[in-house]
């Protein structure tokens, strides 16, 4: 039986094609009956926070593509409920939302860092059984999500970095080609 719960990582499988999840990271923020929600970690969208946030003109808070589920939304994951209050939980002190205009008053007084918040354009998500099927595919290797690789990583790196702390068979996948036929 696969286990699936919030705070869960993604981890997509070498060969996986979808250009919207080639080699890609995504944090399962809630998972029911009904569907599951996540965000991709680790694909950096074209515009920046200050593009899309008129009180941020001029910040340079990188934004990231979530998934291709509404992209006309803005979402944030952060470790800092101390300062922003209305977070759901996800797991280990990762929190999903909260007061945006709280954040967006801490960011004018630099006082929220881009180490602290990431912002994600859109969403991943999958209906009622669809994920579990994707899992019984393969598509995905699943990870237990941690503060240090969602907030402490460099985001072109975090596929490899997940698939090595992962060692064994997972270590080797790290370093498969993107398209071994070019080798």
């Amino acid at each position: 039986m696969i286990t699936i719960e919030a705070g869960t990582l993604l981890v997509s499988d070498p060969f996986l094609k979808d250009p919207n999840f080639a080699r890609s990271v995504i944090l399962v923020c809630e998972h029911e009956a009904e569907g599951s929600l996540g965000f991709v970690l680790n694909k950096l969208h074209n515009q920046k926070l200050g593009d899309l946030i008129t009180d941020l003109e001029g910040v340079n808070f990188p934004v990231f593509y979530g998934g291709p589920v509404q992209i006309d939304t803005l979402h944030f994951l952060h470790h800092r409920p101390d300062i922003i209050e209305g977070g759901i939980p996800i797991t280990d002190g990762i929190f999903w939302g909260g007061d945006f205009d709280k954040v967006v008053m801490l960011i004018q007084e630099n006082k929220l860092p881009t180490s602290d918040i990431r912002f994600y354009i859109g969403y991943s998500g999958w209906a009622e059984g669809q994920l579990v099927n994707e899992l019984t595919e393969k598509t995905w290797i699943t990870h237990p999500a941690t503060r240090k690789l969602i907030f402490g990583n460099k985001e072109t790196l975090l596929w490899n970095t997940v698939l090595k702390e992962m060692g064994g068979e997972f270590a080797q996948l790290a370093n498969y080609p993107i398209d071994p036929q070019l080798n």
